[in-house]
Formats: structure tokens, C-alpha cells, sequence
């Protein structure tokens, strides 16, 4: 029968919340810690609040970003993220701390998801180190104080809930499990798109797994486990689809071409690597003291397991193999694999699947403790927990603090805040300097005045003495529409001289424009699709339900 995990007075759980904010405290100084994309990240939310403040509840288009020539990134960016610091900010934080409070929240909330997924099928012993793991694992300091890679680290909350939801749909056939877990699954993939690509073989295999534990209702597991799933990518469709088809829009496939090649690291670096906070070949990715210590003690949890549990046995190997694998396609000798699985090297950076291993050593060390009798399990996980703290100490400080005013990230911002891929792919990889105006005549001779300006709108009322032509100094990007006097107007954004950027004729005399970031017939097909999601998870919800109350008064 399945546990019932009361997080309420729970011991464990407070040690564990206690002991999440001890790498927490850098994030309480003032300023915002230097890291890799941490800055790029308070610029991005606050191009995506903007957007909110004007009625764009699914940000697409950052329109203060590449030096004001706007960027379409946020369509390609994991917007839970920033859906999560904007909720922040509403309630009046600035923008830096929304983002410090975002890293903060969703580090303790993976460690807490990760005791609920392992406490569910093992005890509270064995989630309690399988949480503590998962959240002391050096990679997750180097996302937090050297990458400052919000997604990634927002992503860690999910896949134990996920997995946790489809145990529960083979324990218990209640709609919870399905909309929690379909809810779950879209956090993913709207959290980072390569991670939740990468969890999702796990994911299947998990089902794999419950399913060959099930004598009866497999029918019903594996309709509800479809339906979790499916809502889930119907729920995120608004996000990942246009950022997967209009991907050939940009940069992406040529600026990342090959660039998986030069980020492979020798299995040395994974047994230790100088913690530094420096980029590719100098960040560690050692994968942890504690945690090669419970890999290499599998053999004798596999052996304790061959008897006792075949069902535990056969995850405890699962895990084993996997481990192993991750290690392999992050060296260079997995090449041959990358050349023939292309998808692969969407990834970019192979050392990427340290989330994998974060995940995998995390469900092998509850497993562990699990494996010991059980007088000693509590004094085990907590000798793991201080041992944990001790060999990752130095791991959980900020290099140095950035103290800018909140107008650098609310204002004109000199980047593109990305390398480049998502530039759209007939302009030029970077803008370098401000334009001079945001609109301006090119052709002939007119007088331009603005009527009114947002963040994906803009109105000019342009009195031409000639056929004139205008330069918006705005990068074009499916979606924008330049409409004059009603009329839509061809717009040529392939130029060599204004490469890239909105160009459009008006004739002589006095002109209404509007220029207007639009939705393309796939956003909004894309859009529907999750809309449909939640409304066929609620109506799913209210007919299981009922469907329960029924068969309860029969």
C-alpha cells in the first residue's frame, strides 16, 4: 500500500530545509553574484515582465535587448523561469532579487521533491539522503554560483515529481495523479528544453518500470500514464513548438555547428577538477566525492537486493548502467554515438548530462541506505548529510557581486545576451553600438511622429512630402507586420545595407503605421493546442471525479 508522506512536522523535512539554506547564504548579500548568464538572465525577465505589463501573457519578443534592435529569444528561451521572477517582482522585489529568489526557492523545493519521489517507494531514511544528494552534488553549485544557469536549476524541481506521480498512478487511479503530473511534465519542459529532452527516455523507462511491478489495471496504468504525458507536452505545445520549428529562423544550426566537439572532458575531471569559475574545460564537472563513493559500493547493493527485492534490484542495476552511460557521452569517445544520434548535439555541451548523473547518484544513494538494516538507516543518512556539507564546502560562494542599478536591466541593454543563436538568421550575429533613433527616413523626405510605443506595438503618424522609404530599427522576425493606412505593407528586411532590420515605403502625403509583432499561424495553432490542454485536463479531472462519486454511492 502506498505511504502516505505527511511533510507536515515531519523531522527530516525541516533538518532538510534547514540544512538547503546553508549554500543559500551568498544570495542574502547585497547585489546579484557574478556568474556566466546571470546578468543576461535579470535582463531577459525584465524584457519578459514588460511584456506582461502590457497585456503579452506568453512573452515572445525582448524589445530593449541587442542595443534596442530588439531580440526574438524569448521564444526560444524556458519562460518558467520567468513566469516565476515576475511573480516575485509583482510583489515588489526588484528584479535581481527575484532572480536570487527564484535560485533559492527552486533549490529547496528539488530537495524536497526528491524526498517525496524516493520517500513514496522506499522510507523517509532513504529519501532524506537521496534529497541531500540531489541538492549537495558539486554541478549544482556550479549552476548556481559559476553558470548562474536559471533553467537548468529551476529543471532539477521536476523529474522526481514526475516520476512521483506516475508511481502514485500505479499505486492509486486518482485524477490528482494525472494533473499533478501532467503539470509536473510541462514545468520541465518549460523550465529548459535539452533537460527535459534528456529526462525523457527516463521518464519512459520509469513507466517501463512500475508497469512490470503491476499484476492488474496495466490497461488503466498506461492509459493514465499517456494522458499525464500527453497533457503535459499539450500544456508547454505554446513553447515548445514554435521554438523547435522556428528555430530555422536563426543562427542556431551555424552557430552551434560542432561546438559539441570541443566540450568533451577526460574521466578525470569527473573523479575531480579545480573548482574554478571559468567557462568550458575550466568549470568543474567533478561529479562528487560522496556520490563515487555510493557508485562504487553498488556492487554490494546490487548483491543485498539480488534476494531481497527483484523489483528494487532491477532499478538498482538500471541506475548502475545508466550512471555509466552519462559518463560515456560526456567523453570524447562517444563521438561515433553523437555522429549517428544528430540529436544529440542540440546539447551543445556534452557535460550537460551531469544532470543525468546528479539524478541517477541521488536515487542510488537512497537505494543505498535503504539496503542497510534498518536500526542504522537514520544515523547512515545523517553521517552521508555531514559529510556531504564538509567535502563541498568551498562549492556554495558567490566569485563576486554585481551592483548595478535596476535601470541597466529595465533599460536599453548593449546585448544580445546569448552567443548569437538566436539571432535571426538574415541579420548580423551581434549589434555593436545604439541606433541613432528608432525610426528613421532612408529614402526621400518625411516627418515622422510617434504616437505610441510597447514592447511588440508601435504607431507613427508620417507626413511625406515623396514616396519615402522608413528604416524601424527593429530586427525583423516572422511575426512583425507593417501596416500603413490600414493596408499591410511589404516589408524588406534582407537589405544589405540595413541588414536585417525593418525597412517599408510610404507614399506622399499625411500616414497612419502601426507596426505590430503579431502571432504567425503556428504560434497560434501552438497557443490552442495548450489551451486545449488545460481545458481537456480539467475536463478530464471533473469527469474522474464524478465518475469516483458515483461508483462511492452505488
Amino acid at each position: 500500500m502506498l505511504k502516505k508522506i505527511s511533510l507536515k512536522n515531519n523531522f527530516l523535512v525541516i533538518v532538510l530545509i534547514f540544512l538547503s539554506l546553508i549554500p543559500l547564504l551568498d544570495l542574502f548579500y547585497p547585489g546579484l553574484p557574478k556568474t556566466h548568464d546571470g546578468q543576461d538572465h535579470v535582463a531577459r525577465i525584465a524584457n519578459f515582465y514588460l511584456n506582461l505589463t502590457y497585456g503579452n501573457i506568453i512573452p515572445r519578443w525582448a524589445p530593449n535587448l541587442n542595443w534596442g534592435y530588439g531580440h526574438p529569444i524569448l521564444m526560444f528561451l524556458y519562460p518558467f523561469p520567468s513566469y516565476f521572477a515576475s511573480f516575485f517582482h509583482v510583489l515588489g522585489f526588484s528584479f535581481v532579487d527575484s532572480v536570487k529568489l527564484v535560485f533559492g526557492v527552486t533549490f529547496i523545493l528539488s530537495g524536497l521533491s526528491m524526498y517525496l519521489f524516493m520517500s513514496s517507494f522506499t522510507n523517509r531514511f532513504a529519501g532524506f539522503a537521496s534529497a541531500v544528494v540531489y541538492m549537495f552534488a558539486p554541478y549544482r553549485f556550479v549552476d548556481l554560483y559559476v553558470r548562474g544557469a536559471i533553467g537548468e536549476h529551476v529543471a532539477f524541481i521536476f523529474p522526481p515529481l514526475i516520476l512521483y506521480f506516475l508511481y502514485r498512478i500505479s499505486k492509486h487511479q486518482s485524477p490528482w495523479n494525472v494533473l499533478l503530473g501532467a503539470l509536473s511534465f510541462s514545468g520541465l519542459i518549460l523550465s529548459h528544453n535539452a533537460i527535459s529532452l534528456m529526462f525523457l527516455p527516463i521518464i519512459l523507462l520509469f513507466v517501463i518500470y512500475v508497469l512490470l511491478q503491476t499484476k492488474e489495471k496495466w490497461r488503466v496504468i498506461v492509459f493514465q500514464s499517456i494522458l499525464m504525458l500527453g497533457f503535459g507536452f499539450l500544456v508547454s505545445a505554446f513553447f515548445w513548438i514554435p521554438a523547435f520549428v522556428e528555430g530555422k529562423y536563426t543562427l542556431r544550426d551555424i552557430v552551434t555547428e560542432n561546438e559539441y566537439l570541443n566540450r568533451f572532458e577526460p574521466f578525470s575531471h569527473f573523479l575531480y577538477s579545480p573548482w574554478s569559475y571559468g567557462g568550458t574545460g575550466l568549470l568543474s564537472v567533478q561529479i562528487g566525492l560522496v556520490q563515487w563513493a555510493v557508485v562504487l559500493l553498488q556492487p554490494i547493493l546490487l548483491f543485498r537486493f539480488y534476494k531481497k527485492n527483484t523489483y528494487i534490484f532491477g532499478l538498482a542495476l538500471s541506475l548502475f548502467i545508466l550512471f555509466w552511460i552519462t559518463i560515456f557521452l560526456m567523453m570524447d569517445i562517444s563521438i561515433p554515438v553523437y555522429q549517428i544520434v544528430t540529436t544529440l548535439q542540440k546539447f551543445q555541451f556534452p557535460w550537460r548530462f551531469l544532470t543525468l548523473t546528479v539524478f541517477f547518484t541521488s536515487v542510488i544513494s537512497g537505494l543505498f541506505v535503504l539496503s542497510l538494516p534498518k536500526k542504522t538507516q537514520f544515523t547512515i543518512a545523517l553521517l552521508l548529510a555531514g559529510l556531504l556539507l564538509f567535502v563541498n564546502r568551498n562549492y556554495w560562494q558567490a566569485n563576486e557581486y554585481l551592483t548595478y542599478p535596476e535601470s541597466f536591466y529595465t533599460g536599453i541593454y548593449n546585448g544580445t545576451t546569448d552567443t548569437g543563436e538566436s539571432a535571426p538568421i538574415w541579420s548580423v550575429r551581434f549589434m555593436l553600438e545604439r541606433p541613432d533613433e528608432v525610426i528613421e527616413v532612408i529614402e526621400g523626405d518625411a516627418t515622422i511622429t510617434e504616437v505610441m510605443r510597447t514592447s511588440t506595438s508601435r504607431k507613427y503618424i508620417i507626413d511625406a512630402n515623396e514616396r519615402t522609404r522608413i528604416r524601424e530599427n527593429t530586427l525583423y522576425f516572422p511575426g512583425w507586420n507593417v501596416y500603413v493606412n490600414g493596408s499591410s505593407s511589404e516589408i524588406e528586411f534582407q537589405d544589405q545595407l540595413n541588414r536585417g532590420l525593418i525597412t517599408y515605403f510610404v507614399p506622399k502625403g499625411i500616414n497612419d503605421v502601426t507596426i505590430i509583432f503579431e502571432n504567425t499561424k503556428l504560434r497560434f495553432f501552438a497557443e490552442v493546442l495548450s489551451l486545449g490542454g488545460l481545458v481537456g485536463l480539467g475536463v478530464y479531472f471533473f469527469i474522474f471525479k464524478k465518475i469516483i462519486l458515483w461508483r462511492h454511492f452505488q
